[in-house]
């Protein structure tokens, strides 16, 4: 029987406090069929995204470990900062990396959202492929009024949660858990410091107003840098491809006198995205991943 592998990006809304960073990470590290890949901290969006990959029984159950020390430091009451969130833990996508299939990793989000409400009564929605109707496939509509607005909303019959009480956690809100294909998480530097510029290139490069099929974009401020970022979810990196992206932006700046002072992958990234846009930049014909050395050297 062939290994399985699957990949998880917990999003905890905490990205200032290094030592509860250290602790909510800790239940990742050090565990039989566990590898702890990536953790990165933002301080602006207050927030930390992690990448761990193994067999999918271990890497759920030190996930909802970790989901439960989230939810011992994490009080969202007190907690500021530019990226949109509802939990404490605020989604813990699956993701099929080897011998899984999208199928398995839905089952996969069903039991860890089971358990998360079970165990610390946290209320949690699937979302992406887990989605239960079309109406919660977009994380985005589940988690529009965040934390805040989730108290209420939540009442609402239409967005009863799938497990769990109809009410918010007091501290740690509610989280989404779902599964899904690798997506590229990418933020473009401007340099200006009006969000406004930002926001209305976000709307001319996202789906939902008309721009790319695969995607969902807004602007934000960084303060402790001085810019504004175009930030993003490439959630098909195969049909729109980052340089297409990165280009259009630097494009839409020009209209208001604005630079792109660079980029920045969040997280892990697939290898072939990269790939993509090096060719295009290089242009390179007649250029594929079996070109590449590492592609060689994998099963």
């Amino acid at each position: 029987m062939q290994n399985k592998i699957v990949e998880c990006v917990p999003n905890f809304s905490e990205g200032r406090d290094l030592d509860k960073i250290e602790k909510i990470v800790e239940p990742l590290r050090g565990k039989k069929d566990v590898k702890l890949l990536n953790y990165e901290a933002d301080k602006d969006y207050n927030r930390v995204v992690v990448t761990v990959m193994g067999e999918p029984e271990a890497v759920k159950n030190a996930v909802i470990e970790a989901v439960g020390v989230a939810t011992k430091l994490i009080d969202l009451n007190k907690h500021e900062g530019q990226h949109s969130r509802m939990g404490a833990t605020d989604v813990v996508p699956f993701i099929p990396i080897k011998n899984m299939t999208t199928e398995e990793c839905v089952k996969l989000a069903n039991e860890t959202g089971k358990e998360i409400a079970d165990k610390y009564g946290i209320p949690v929605f699937l979302y992406e492929d887990a989605a239960n109707s079309p109406s919660r496939t977009n994380l985005a509509k589940i988690r529009k009024g965040q934390f805040e607005g989730m108290k209420d909303k939540i009442k609402q019959e239409e967005w009863k949660p799938d497990f769990g009480e109809a009410k918010i956690h007091e501290t740690a809100g509610a989280t989404a858990v779902g599964a899904r294909m690798p997506l590229v998480a990418y933020n473009i530097d401007l340099d200006t410091q009006d969000v406004e510029i930002a926001n209305k290139i976000s709307r001319c490069i996202r789906h939902s107003s008309g721009g790319f099929r695969y995607i969902k974009a807004g602007g934000v401020k960084v303060e402790e840098r001085g810019i504004t970022q175009v930030t993003m979810n490439i959630t098909n990196y195969t049909k729109t491809s980052i340089y297409r992206v990165f280009e259009t932006v630097k494009m839409e700046a020009k209209r208001y006198g604005v630079n792109v002072l660079g980029s920045e992958i969040v997280g892990l990234v697939p290898m072939e995205a990269l790939v993509d846009s090096a060719a295009y930049y290089l242009g390179l014909y007649g250029f594929s991943m079996d070109k590449v050395i590492e592609t060689n050297l994998m099963e």
